[in-house]
């Protein structure tokens, strides 16, 4: 396969290794050239593995061979009759722990100690058992604070659609890595927005989600307060569901257990289902809290599910979605969280750690977590279980697909943008006097979901003046990934997505 042969998404290039179109060493062979090519254009890959990634899928390919002779059964887990065996992706350096590969969060102190992972955490055991090959992991901001990635460690990594724009944050790396054609699908993380921004501001599928349907063993628990999830950033749908059918297998002890599928159901399956008309809320904030070309994606996108059979509701949100008071909650507990993030640091390291070893903002925020008492964390978890409870009747208790019922009278769905306005340059949310202001303004539509630990993902339905990617979002019941698949699935065999195709960096 030569270095530009490229295909659409990991499902086709699985599909082209059981018709012996291709095998994995060739496709492996590709992708490392594609980032040798892009890589340092875009400093999306910063610890790339190359001779791992090349060995790794050689044992792939004998696993092929041995299918073919043997005429074995290509089932898999996801239920599409093609396993991902051999398929590269892409690993966030934040979480996703890998033993003997670089593990540095976007942290200076960690890049000085040349610190490694020591064990494989449930959900890379998960992945890589799959087939899955990593050609690397990818740039974050440190600690995954914030929607922007351009830490201080490894610097800025750029949007491919323009090399001066923002792709945005926590699993900016993995969404770059991705829109590139690098790599089919990409690891990431959700704790404010960190899948979803990312997917938006790249032309992806970002799915956040249900709270514990991801485990975080065996080191983290209730991780961030609950508000975290690990998950995918990809290319199609159809990878989408495959991928979440893969990750979403518990692990003794973990905190939170999403609602389970019924037996012999996958998220795959789900993209077959028939879907009924669906009660779907749109909302937009309000007046000024979206920018107009935003609104027009969301009315667009609105539009669409109209036209294909669904009720739509303008203006309509649930009741306190867009409160002032969860910022004064959410930071509480996002400061303690970066205090005991520290201090775990300094526990492992057997030394203090300092206003030298972190950036600025994460230092202030893990001070002041340090300080609020117990009982503070404690009263913003309960504020915001108070809230959760309210929201939570504004959907239908029951998010599967399937026939309208008399007692389904709440809401199925609801549209929102994903960021608040378009794709923000390199520079514009790292500015160390206004950066909060404008990242507060920017994710008014993500942190929601996370709160609430509701499913939610991002769909590539628009492009800016400057035809970059806009996304919006929906937002399902608890539990509700499969609804949201195959709503998803359905914008997108409607034309509803824009098309990746060949990014305006490949010709410079």
């Amino acid at each position: 396969m030569s270095a530009d042969r490229r295909f659409e998404d990991a499902t086709a290039l699985a599909q082209a290794f059981a018709a012996g179109e291709t095998e994995p060493a060739e496709a492996m062979q590709a992708a490392l050239a594609r980032m040798e090519r892009l890589n340092p254009a875009l400093n999306a890959v910063i610890h790339p593995r190359p001779e791992r990634a090349l060995a790794e899928a050689e044992a792939s390919a004998q696993r092929w061979s041995r299918r073919w002779a043997g005429g074995e059964t290509l089932d898999d887990a996801s239920g599409v009759g093609v396993p991902f065996d051999g398929v590269p992706m892409a690993v966030k350096d934040l979480g996703c722990e890998q033993a003997g590969e670089f593990h540095h969060a976007g942290a200076r102190f960690l890049v000085e100690l040349g610190w490694q992972g020591s064990l494989d955490s449930h959900l890379y055991r998960l992945l890589s058992g799959s087939g899955l090959v990593s050609v690397g992991r990818t740039n974050t901001p440190e600690f995954g604070t914030t929607i922007t990635t351009e830490p201080d460690a490894y610097g800025p990594t750029a949007n491919p659609w323009s090399l001066d724009r923002s792709p945005g944050g926590s699993s900016g790396g993995s969404a770059a890595a991705v829109a590139a054609g690098i790599v089919p699908v990409a690891h990431g993380n959700d704790g404010g927005g960190s899948i979803r921004v990312p997917a938006a501001a790249c032309g992806l599928v970002g799915l956040k989600p249900t709270r514990g349907r991801v485990s975080t063993a065996p080191r983290l628990g209730e991780h961030r307060g609950g508000f975290a999830v690990d998950g995918m950033l990809t290319r199609t749908v159809r990878d989408a569901a495959r991928c979440l059918d893969i990750i979403s297998r518990p692990a003794p002890g973990d905190p939170y257990i999403a609602p389970p599928l019924g037996p012999g159901e996958s998220f795959a399956g789900s993209l077959a289902a028939s879907l009924p008309p669906l009660r779907i809320a749109v909302s937009t904030g309000g007046r000024g809290r979206a920018s107009p070309p935003v609104c027009r994606a969301v009315e667009q996108a609105a539009d669409l599910l109209a036209r294909l059979g669904h009720r739509i509701e303008p203006d309509t949100a649930p009741d306190g979605w867009f409160s002032a008071e969860l910022a004064d909650h959410t930071i509480v507990v996002r400061m303690v969280g970066m205090a005991t993030e520290l201090a775990g640091w300094a526990e492992r390291l057997e030394r203090p750690m300092t206003s030298d070893d972190v950036e600025p903002a994460n230092w202030w925020s893990a001070e002041l977590g340090a300080s609020l008492p117990a009982s503070a964390y404690v009263q913003a978890l309960e504020a915001l279980a108070r809230w959760r409870r309210r929201v939570m009747s504004f959907w239908n208790a029951d998010p599967a697909p399937g026939p309208s019922t008399p007692d389904r009278n709440g809401f199925d769905l609801l549209m929102t943008p994903v960021l608040a306005d378009v794709t923000p340059h390199l520079g514009y949310l790292a500015d160390p006097i206004d950066g909060a202001r404008r990242i507060a303004e920017l994710a008014a539509f993500v942190n929601q979901a996370n709160l609430s630990g509701q499913p939610a993902i991002s769909l590539p339905t628009a492009r800016d003046a400057d035809g970059l990617p806009l996304g919006v979002q929906l937002h399902a019941a608890h539990g509700g990934e499969g609804l949201l698949l195959a709503v998803a699935q359905q914008i997108s065999e409607a034309d509803g997505f824009i098309a990746l195709g060949d990014l305006p960096q490949e010709s410079s």
